[in-house]
């Protein structure tokens, strides 16, 4: 085993997360990649929402204009981008951040990963008569979205080839993180310690300031606990963090 260490830092744990956090993460000279997530099932519907008034729309907008700025030293620092930031539309989204890009003068390898969104395939869903797990009610009639969780392979097969910015619909929250550590490590689907320890990774940081002050009780008592630091992981590949 290597004793290199990868430094993945969280940016966003839901959309309207700080619009500052991206940019502490990237000028603090630590990370090596940068994640964020924004999307929930409710978040899901309003995307839907939008996307059904604009074609062009259906992805949280904070995310291309929280990250436009910051493209040049991304670029330069060669730091890496995963992010669901896709929502309902990644391909969407991928085209508002070229554009970004090339109005920054930079070029960066941006992958869309799709597969998610099921609304093609409602009435076949609906005709196996599915209940819901817990209350035994019956498959809606009626759907804003029907999304399936993407895993983590796709993630790193997208930086296998060499992706800059890797962009997904719906996805497995900790995923994102997941995804880097496999392809940097070349976990397999079957080491499954290592990918435990990589999904626990992801599931601390990707609810971003949560796990770096936020929770705590007596916050009233900490000098300087509303500017607290968005979440950095260093994670070697024999799983330590």
């Amino acid at each position: 085993m290597t004793d290199r260490r990868i430094a993945i830092g969280c940016s966003s744990g839901f959309w309207g997360d700080s619009a500052e956090a991206a940019a502490q993460l990237v000028h603090s000279g630590r990370i090596d990649y940068l994640v964020s997530d924004y999307l929930a099932e409710i978040t899901m519907s309003l995307l839907a929402r939008a996307r059904a008034k604009n074609p062009d729309l259906g992805y949280p907008p904070d995310f291309v204009e929280t990250l436009a700025p910051l493209l040049p030293a991304i670029a330069e620092r060669g730091i890496r981008v995963v992010s669901n930031a896709g929502g309902i539309n990644p391909r969407a989204c991928r085209q508002a951040l070229a554009m970004a890009a090339e109005a920054a003068g930079v070029t960066l390898r941006i992958a869309v990963i799709e597969g998610d969104d099921l609304m093609s395939r409602v009435e076949e869903i609906a005709a196996l008569a599915p209940t819901e797990m817990f209350t035994g009610a019956p498959f809606p009639r009626r759907l804003q979205s029907c999304n399936a969780y993407l895993g983590a392979r796709a993630i790193a097969t997208a930086l296998d080839r060499g992706a800059d910015i890797v962009l997904t619909g719906r996805c497995v929250d900790s995923a994102v993180t997941l995804g880097i550590l496999m392809h940097e490590f070349g976990w397999r689907d079957t080491d499954y310690d290592l990918l435990a320890a990589g999904s626990l990774a992801g599931h601390v940081i990707e609810c971003g300031p949560q796990c770096t002050g936020g929770l705590f009780t007596d916050w009233a008592e900490v000098p300087g606990w509303e500017d607290m630091g968005y979440p950095i992981v260093e994670c070697a590949a024999d799983g330590s963090l």
